[in-house]
Parts: structure tokens; C-alpha cells; sequence
């Protein structure tokens, strides 16, 4: 229901700053990035695209993504979009076709080895990726590959409407904030 009445919202930020990436760095206004979601089952998650065309995969050592202030792959409002996170608006399209949920675990990379955090996903695999979830609102990505998987699985764990409620609020409380934004 909450994805369907922002569905407006969601319609103007894509046309606005798709536009607005295409018109900076010409190609695809979007992402669509392979995904595991609920059971193991991909799919794929839209975002709007923050990085130059054809820019190069570089991860931490843990294997997570790099991020930082001063990545030159990513484009000027790509770097705004991040911080503000409306490059992950259109998730919400996810959620409206049934592959995520508001809240829940972030989604995992497809051709990630899992070995060092199998026992971590197979509680958070039983539920939806989210949108957001209890590490995006605290954590974001200032925390290892390995402390989001145990936190995906605490919440996992914790699942509850009230939690939800209070995930939603710290995760508007720290885009609004600019915290953890980037890896240290």
C-alpha cells in the first residue's frame, strides 16, 4: 500500500533526475543490478545509475563495495543521489512487483562467496530484502561485509511492526543527517 501511494513521488524523482543523469553523462538512467532476495530466488533491483558509463567494479577486501567522497567513477549527481539516497527510490517498483519489502535485509550480490557468513544468512534469507533495514538505518555503509550480514540476521531475528516503524525513522534521521554515508 505505501508503495503504491508514493508511486506518484517515485514517477516524478525518476523522471527528474533521469533527465538530469542523462543529460550529464550520457546512457541508461538506470541500474538494474542481479540480485538474491527471499529463498535464494534473483531478481533484479532498479536504482537510479550514480556512476559513470561502463565505470569498473571496485571492492573493500571484505568483498563490499567501495564507497567513498572522492570516488571519481561516480557523477557529480550521482554523488548528490547517494547521500540523499534517491538513487534507491525506485525500489520501490521492487516492492509494488512483490521482490522486496519497505523494511528487511539489503539484498545480496549474486556471485558473492558466502562461506564466512552462511550461518548470518540463512536467518535473513527467509525474509524479503528491504528497501531499507536495520543496518542501512544505523549503519549505512560505514560497517564490514561481515557486520551487515549479522546485523540482516539480528533483525531477521527481531522482525516486529514497531521495529519497522523505528527503522523507517533512523534511516530518514541519518540521509536527513548525512551519517555513515561512505566506508572508512
Amino acid at each position: 500500500m505505501i508503495a503504491l501511494s508514493v508511486l506518484p513521488f517515485v514517477l516524478l524523482v525518476i523522471i527528474i533526475f533521469g533527465l538530469i543523469i542523462y543529460l550529464t553523462d550520457k546512457g541508461p538512467i538506470f541500474y538494474n543490478a542481479e540480485r538474491v532476495g527471499r529463498n535464494f530466488k534473483t531478481f533484479k533491483m532498479y536504482k537510479l545509475r550514480s556512476m559513470r558509463v561502463n565505470a569498473p567494479d571496485i571492492r573493500n577486501a571484505d568483498g563490499s563495495t567501495y564507497n567513498s567522497d572522492n570516488d571519481p567513477r561516480v557523477t557529480p549527481i550521482g554523488r548528490f543521489m547517494r547521500k540523499a539516497s534517491i538513487d534507491e527510490v525506485p525500489q520501490f517498483v521492487n516492492v509494488l512487483i512483490g521482490d522486496m519489502s519497505m523494511v528487511g535485509p539489503r539484498p545480496i550480490l549474486p556471485s558473492n562467496d558466502y562461506s564466512s557468513v552462511i550461518e548470518y544468512l540463512q536467518k535473513s534469507i527467509k525474509i524479503k530484502p528491504g528497501i531499507t533495514g536495520y543496518n542501512q538505518a544505523y549503519y549505512r555503509n560505514s560497517v564490514t561485509r561481515i557486520e551487515k550480514y549479522r546485523n540482516d540476521a539480528y533483525y531477521a531475528d527481531h522482525v516486529s511492526f514497531f521495529f519497522d516503524i523505528r527503522i523507517i525513522w533512523y534511516t530518514v534521521l541519518n540521509v536527513l543527517r548525512n551519517r555513515n554515508i561512505n566506508t572508512n
